[in-house]
């Protein structure tokens, strides 16, 4: 199988079309998920030594169609970790206290401290993709956004937030798989939304505001990545695999003693 690049060149347009979501390269599902649970224990570790460092931070935002797996992702790559310190949010329709401000104003709020892993469910880009699609304002306020959110980012960036963003790329037919389970299992039910139906009508659509997204906002600082994901069991492996070569390379290290621990002795 061709190599596919997981990061698409900074300031190279992107065609999804180039993109297989089925691609998995040569791996398969058994080595694959042995080489995962090694990462999990490295993940747990490295995100230990980052919340006890208390210096730097991980944003990781994570942005797909509808069943494309962000829930899925959260669940089976960060299951290991201490849950005290990440910071999970869910950006659903803006309030109308969030509509009263600026469009970035409430995702900075959710932004994580030093020494935190944050990851975002949906996130800022909803601002570009459905506000973009569904022509909820117009298109000399949304084309400005790209650069508002550009320059969001290197404010992060330039704070000591290390930025990692994943477009969990399916395609049309796999989510239809996908929402068709969900219909068969009763345990699922909760999952599946007939306001799902008319999004997924204007697939073309979004695929098209996808495009500028990964074109127009894709930064050292801030790179984006393209994960193929009609196969989970690929999906977690890179994520994971590119969330630990990203903590291993932050410096991160536990915090000097205090002085004259040696001497120390615990009282009866």
């Amino acid at each position: 199988m061709a190599q596919q690049p997981l990061a698409p060149k900074s300031g190279s347009p992107v065609k999804l079309h180039n993109f297989d979501p089925e691609y998995h390269g040569d791996l398969n599902k058994k080595d694959a998920r042995e080489t995962e649970a090694h990462l999990e224990a490295r993940l747990a570790e490295l995100q230990e030594m980052l919340y006890a460092q208390g210096k730097y931070t991980l944003l990781i935002v994570l942005q797909a169609m509808d069943a494309g797996g962000k829930d899925g992702t959260i669940k089976h790559v960060f299951d290991s970790v201490n849950p005290q310190g990440v910071r999970v949010t869910s950006f659903k329709a803006p309030t109308a206290e969030e509509l009263s401000h600026d469009f970035l104003w409430r995702v900075h709020q959710h932004t994580p401290p030093k020494g935190y892993i944050g990851i975002f469910n949906r996130s800022h880009y909803e601002d570009v993709l459905v506000v973009r699609v569904n022509k909820l304002v117009p298109p000399e306020i949304w084309k400005e956004r790209y650069d508002h959110i550009n320059n969001f980012e290197r404010l992060l960036a330039d704070s000591g937030t290390r930025i990692l963003k994943f477009f969990l790329h399916i395609s049309k037919e796999e989510q239809k798989e996908r929402f068709e389970e969900r219909l068969a299992r009763p345990d699922k039910h909760w999952k599946f939304s007939t306001g799902d139906l008319p999004v997924r009508e204007q697939w073309d659509e979004y695929m098209d505001a996808y495009e500028a997204v990964l074109t127009r906002c894709n930064t050292d600082y801030a790179p984006w990545h393209i994960v193929p994901s009609n196969k989970k069991w690929y999906r977690n492996f890179i994520i994971s695999k590119t969330i630990v070569e990203t903590l291993e390379s932050m410096n991160l290290a536990y915090p000097d003693p205090e002085q004259g621990l040696d001497k120390v002795v615990i009282p009866d």
